[in-house]
């Protein structure tokens, strides 16, 4: 809770970690991948330990596999100290982009090139 305004209403505002995870839930409708990598390239304040919590209770098997595939690109490795054997990914592919390119390991549909690989 955050007390805004004149009259210091309290305000419910999400910790980094939920809301990295919220705004990969609404990916590729609302943002595109190259938005959500710059995103998370920024984002260094975010914490291993938080994001392990939130990844193994978290219902969605698309945000999951999306924070594992871009924590894994090479200028996010702070977030690899993610256990993944710990969290469900379950099984079977998802298209997440049409005509985009599997992504062998986390068997999602990407962008054939995200700019800045």
């Amino acid at each position: 809770m955050h007390p805004w305004g004149q009259w210091q209403w309290p305000l419910l505002i999400c910790a980094p970690e939920r809301a990295l995870l919220e705004l990969l839930g609404e990916l590729p409708k609302e943002d595109s991948f190259h938005d959500v990598d710059l995103l998370v390239e920024g984002r260094v304040d975010l914490s291993p330990r938080r994001m392990q919590r939130l990844l193994e209770q978290a219902h969605s098997i698309k945000v999951k596999r999306l924070f594992l595939f871009f924590a894994e690109r090479p200028s996010h490795r702070r977030l690899a100290h993610v256990a993944e054997d710990r969290i469900d990914l379950d099984k079977g592919k998802r298209m997440l982009v049409i005509g985009g390119k599997l992504d062998p390991k986390y068997q999602i549909t990407v962008p054939a090139a995200i700019p800045g690989d």
